[in-house]
């Protein structure tokens, strides 16, 4: 390359740059100079070429043109490049004994219905019952009342309710912890489960060679008065783990769950109709807020 077109590319850059100068709020101002820097980078070392951009660009248009109020493929980008993890990573700063952050995924609803401890929140989604039960203390060991627990997962199907079109709610519920912090529940034993792949990221993937699949995972987000709220998942050890396609596998959030013949004695006494149960203990962590 000459140094003439060096300092073509150079030049602009700097100018585009410069363009951000004047932006009024700071944090912006920040971000974009540092977007657009790494960008032009980007382009510039790979020696980007106007077909690829014109690809990238039909891309992003076909992620925008599949989203909707059910599906969010620009999350599911997201996710599959990492970006997701390492957000959540960079604003859940590691505290003492405070439960790892993993991705929240595209299929948390923000409205659910509640159920009480020791209810059902299957909601008769197919697959094989499974017993939850554990705590939410704080990083002092503290329990935490009536912290609310928010729990979502695929069934048997690999589907989230959502990815239905009968506008069912199953698989998906929330509840508060008792006086003493802890909470059960039934759910499904987690499954894995191919993320959405019909669309642009799908092809993505199928370009790299990479598998959609996620592995078996129970979705947990926990809120309480005064700590971090926390989104994490309970990973079942066991399962193949390796390839996430997310990358939101952490060792720590990894937990038994024992199967059990439909004759053993359940928690609650609830009769078991299908050939097998699991039950599984997830002790939650909550950080406090930071500063």
């Amino acid at each position: 390359m000459t140094p003439e077109q060096v300092r073509r590319e150079e030049e602009l850059s700097a100018t585009v740059l410069a363009s951000f100068e004047a932006t009024p709020d700071v944090r912006l101002r920040t971000v974009l100079t540092s977007l657009t820097e790494h960008l032009h980078a980007f382009v510039r070392e790979v020696r980007l070429s106007e077909d690829e951009w014109q690809a990238a660009i039909d891309f992003l248009t076909a992620t925008g043109h599949i989203t909707d109020e059910r599906r969010q493929e620009f999350i599911l980008l997201s996710d599959v490049l990492g970006i997701s993890m390492q957000t959540v990573t960079v604003n859940n700063a590691a505290h003492g004994e405070a439960t790892e952050s993993t991705v929240v995924g595209p299929f948390f609803a923000a409205q659910s219905p509640r159920i009480e401890n020791g209810d059902d929140l299957a909601a008769g989604a197919p697959g094989e019952p499974c017993w939850v039960e554990g705590t939410v203390t704080d990083t002092s060991g503290r329990p935490v009342s009536a912290a609310r627990l928010d729990v979502w997962e695929a069934d048997d199907e690999g589907r989230y309710d959502v990815q239905y079109s009968d506008g069912r709610t199953t698989a998906r519920a929330h509840l508060f912890t008792d006086r003493s912090g802890a909470y059960r529940f039934w759910a499904l034993t987690p499954t894995p489960y191919p993320i959405p792949d019909d669309g642009p990221v799908g092809a993505l993937l199928k370009a790299t060679n990479r598998s959609p699949m996620r592995v078996p995972h129970l979705h947990f987000k926990a809120s309480a008065d005064g700590l971090r709220t926390l989104v994490t998942h309970a990973f079942v050890r066991g399962a193949e783990l390796a390839g996430d396609s997310v990358f939101g596998v952490r060792e720590s959030l990894v937990r038994d769950f024992q199967r059990l013949p439909p004759d053993a004695p359940t928690p609650d006494g609830r009769v078991i109709e299908s050939d097998s149960w699991t039950r599984a203990r997830f002790d939650i962590v909550l950080a406090p807020l930071p500063g």
